[in-house]
């Protein structure tokens, strides 16, 4: 157990004995350039963002598709910007690198691979869970486990390997896309109310 309460590790086992959850509030999905721009002043206002992607899997070894959905969280609502049905608007470019709004995540290098095609944007504010939880005496990176290690509850992973690019996400793949956004946003706070934050991932591609 770490000086802050944190066991280093957790099995399989005991997180199944945990109590399921997931987020409950408002989800909105973006699919067109015009509702981007509808939400963009929200999202500029907030400090702390969760931040998470999907993808549609491939079953072909080699083959990787391209981001298809990207989550970002607040206190009280997700948006799902489905970036596979439109180019990625400048306005959540300008988000990714600005430096005074942190986008919370697990994996980030990952999950930003887009930004390889933005020619003189770098992305910055970005913060790597992974990276951070190793200075609160953790030592596990996965995002189940660290959800049930500081949060103290379970989350469900198994709409992970479903069609991202779907004409329609079903109910259930909305609250997963959420979920992980969200839990990202509330770990963060839970470690920094602990002690200031170790560290900032300014990822490079």
């Amino acid at each position: 157990m770490s000086e802050y309460g944190f066991v280093e590790n957790i099995a399989g086992g005991e997180i199944d004995k945990l109590e399921l959850s997931w987020f409950k509030g408002e989800i909105v999905i973006v699919d067109t350039p015009e509702k981007f721009d509808e939400i963009l002043p929200t999202l500029l206002d907030e400090k702390i963002l969760g931040f998470d992607t999907e993808t549609r899997p491939s079953f072909t070894k080699g083959v990787k598709n391209r981001t298809a959905l990207i989550q970002l969280a607040t206190l009280t609502t997700v948006y799902l910007i489905r970036v596979h049905k439109m180019k990625i608007p400048n306005g959540l470019i300008d988000i990714f690198a600005d430096g005074s709004t942190l986008k919370v995540g697990v994996a980030i290098r990952d999950d930003i691979r887009f930004f390889r095609n933005r020619k003189n944007r770098v992305p910055a504010g970005f913060v790597d869970l992974q990276q951070m939880v190793g200075d609160y005496g953790i030592q596990c990176a996965g995002l189940k486990k660290l959800v049930a290690i500081i949060l103290g509850y379970r989350i469900s992973k198994r709409q992970q390997i479903t069609d991202w690019e779907a004409d329609h996400l079903t109910e259930a793949q909305q609250i997963y896309a959420a979920t992980d956004a969200w839990v990202c946003r509330e770990i963060y706070l839970k470690l920094s109310s602990l002690k200031p934050p170790a560290r900032i991932c300014q990822t490079a591609i």
